[in-house]
């Protein structure tokens, strides 16, 4: 067993949506163990989960954010100020000194579940 699956292992899931829930291209905010979270689900069906927190705007907003790709990296753009998030990583492109919270997604059949 590896570090990530002993990291994983002490990680509860937390059902969040169903999966046709979530629109492609189109984020949705949850609460999951008393966080916010931004859940995207792309066109390609990939699906993400980030802090929805705007440390620029100091507001809830990712979920309302527009997705794309920007540099091969997949990305949420804030709502507010239009800075980058890459999805996977939650690193901005801005400003390398700023990261957001990355979340582990489960899908089961058609139950969408984030690991917290």
């Amino acid at each position: 067993m590896n570090a990530n699956s002993n990291l994983a292992a002490s990680l509860t899931a937390f059902a969040v949506c169903k999966l046709s829930d979530l629109q492609p291209g189109v984020g949705v905010g949850a609460l999951v163990n008393g966080q916010q979270i931004a859940l995207f689900r792309l066109r390609n069906d990939d699906i993400y989960a980030i802090g929805n927190y705007d440390p620029f705007s100091e507001a809830n907003v990712i979920s309302r954010g527009l997705t794309g790709d920007l540099k091969g990296f997949k990305v949420v753009a804030s709502p507010i100020y239009k800075q980058h998030f890459d999805l996977a990583t939650g690193q901005c492109l801005e400003d390398a000194s700023v990261q957001l919270p990355v979340y582990a997604v489960q899908v089961s059949g058609d139950q969408v579940s984030v690991l917290a």
